[in-house]
């Protein structure tokens, strides 16, 4: 398998949120400001390398927590 964002995700994503291709795992790449945005809805695609490929979906919500700064 393989994971990558779907298509239609926002620059402002993928300027924030980067996926490991091979394992699936999210990570920021960009700074998160709870003050700005609390939640991120990120469509998610994964693909097997099947011929046909098979493909599924989900959709990963990730809170922002609030920290003093």
């Amino acid at each position: 398998l393989y994971y990558f964002f779907s298509d239609g995700i926002s620059d402002k994503i993928k300027e924030l949120f980067k996926i490991d291709e091979k394992s699936g795992e999210i990570r920021t790449v960009g700074e998160l400001d709870f003050e700005d945005v609390q939640s991120y809805d990120l469509e998610i695609e994964a693909r097997d390398k099947g011929t046909p490929p098979l493909s599924g979906h989900c959709t990963v919500e990730l809170k922002v927590l609030d920290v003093n700064d």
